[in-house]
């Protein structure tokens, strides 16, 4: 399932780690947004991973999860595609 991750984080350390542990689930699509494609196990490991950084009160992290019907609906100005799972895996 498609997940889309956004934040805003204040402090540049703390937005850091936040960009790295995403970076271990899906693809920055922007500075601060990221498409994840997750099983509801790979989601929760995500928001325990994110739970442990010690986020300050006025940091924000949103995760949207976006329907197979939604994605096919998504529509994308400027380069770039929806992330979506390769049509074959190499083992």
């Amino acid at each position: 399932m498609l997940h889309v991750v956004c934040y805003h984080i204040i402090d540049d350390k703390i937005r850091n780690r936040v960009s790295e542990c995403l970076l271990g689930f899906g693809t920055r699509i922007q500075d601060s947004v990221f498409e994840c494609l997750m099983d509801e196990e790979l989601r929760d490991r995500l928001m325990e991973g994110l739970g442990k950084i010690g986020l300050d009160e006025k940091d924000r992290i949103r995760v949207y999860q976006v329907c197979a019907r939604c994605v096919d609906q998504v529509q994308i100005y400027g380069p770039g595609e929806v992330t979506a799972d390769p049509d074959f895996y190499l083992v």
